[in-house]
């Protein structure tokens, strides 16, 4: 299959263009509004067009694309694919407003094209096995689950991440829904409404860099997260609390750490360490799945839509103090 990636950006660089070739896929064209960085961009990963807008890629017989462009403009790339007929594998998060997001899933539906969210975690071993325990009743009956996800943003990544509103800056649109779909991976639900706090430790201008929210699930699960930008320092994972066990993940919630997992019960500690698992091989793997039409672990575009509503109703509520329902557009974001 051939793909074009629309935007030059790291995580295309670092990842997905490696990731693509591991399932024999190749990398035809790249689009960025800055002809340079294309080229650049093209030389560096050996890849045959170079192009400032997408005007071109339907002549270039193109069949799905890659978008990593600033959030506020996945929804214009997103519908061009769609009426070209090109799979889409979009980033998170998915759009910046919730009406945005639904457009996006419903241009795809209609036109026939798979949309998946590049939500990579969700393939990490400790995700698996968490979710596996849950399903089997290992921990008994789930009570709550605290996710710490409050990370120190890397200086190359501290631009529009921290000061671009517009553009879907701040920490809750960035990793507030990687932190939704990771949950709602793992449990098999979507919350029902949260209660948010939101803060500003100095990195951030005039955006929140550090998020701190409450959410209750039908099923009467509570979660808690915490975002952040600026702790270099802080245990980064998830701890599932349940009547018989509880699990607790570390270091799962990175790009390229394997992570470990320790069970704890009345038998005592057990950690395992996991496998060192490619996260963004694994997204280009379910993708492929989802175009054959078998089961798959891949997030689509509808599990990008309600980490979105997620997000954004976590701002909602630390803008007015207020316990918010999450506003999916559908039933208990199914």
């Amino acid at each position: 299959m051939r793909w074009a990636f629309i935007g030059a950006s790291n995580i295309a660089g670092r990842w997905m263009v490696d990731a693509v070739r591991s399932v024999g896929d190749d990398v035809i064209a790249v689009v960025s509004g800055d002809p340079d960085r294309a080229k650049a961009f093209a030389d560096a990963h050996h890849i045959g067009h170079a192009l400032a807008d997408e005007s071109p890629l339907k002549g270039l017989g193109v069949d799905a694309v890659y978008i990593s462009t600033t959030n506020e403009k996945h929804e214009a790339s997103v519908l061009r694919a769609a009426a070209c007929g090109f799979h889409v594998l979009c980033e998170k998060p998915l759009a910046t407003r919730l009406e945005s997001a639904r457009r996006m899933v419903n241009a795809c539906h209609v036109a026939g094209v798979t949309l998946g969210t590049n939500f990579h975690l969700r393939h990490n071993q400790v995700h698996q096995m968490m979710r596996d325990s849950v399903r089997n009743g290992a921990l008994g009956q789930m009570v709550c689950v605290r996710v710490n996800h409050s990370v120190f943003l890397p200086h190359n990544l501290q631009g529009w991440r921290l000061k671009d509103k517009a553009a879907g800056g701040g920490v809750v649109l960035d990793i507030a829904v990687h932190n939704a779909d990771s949950v709602a991976f793992i449990l098999g639900e979507y919350p029902e409404e949260v209660t948010a706090l939101t803060g500003n430790s100095g990195m951030g201008e005039g955006l929140e860099d550090t998020a701190m929210s409450i959410w209750r699930f039908p099923s009467g699960i509570t979660v808690f997260t915490h975002q952040g930008f600026a702790t270099p320092y802080g245990e980064k994972g998830i701890e599932l609390l349940g009547t018989k066990a509880a699990l607790k993940g570390i270091s799962m919630l990175d790009q390229g750490s394997p992570g470990t997992v320790t069970l704890m019960s009345d038998q005592g500690n057990q950690l395992t360490e996991m496998p060192d698992v490619n996260l963004y091989n694994k997204v280009l793997e379910n993708f492929h799945k989802a175009l054959r039409g078998e089961s798959t672990d891949m997030a689509d575009g509808k599990a990008g839509l309600n980490s979105l509503a997620v997000a954004l109703s976590i701002l909602e509520s630390a803008k007015s103090g207020q316990t918010v329902h999450v506003n999916y557009g559908h039933p208990q974001g199914q």
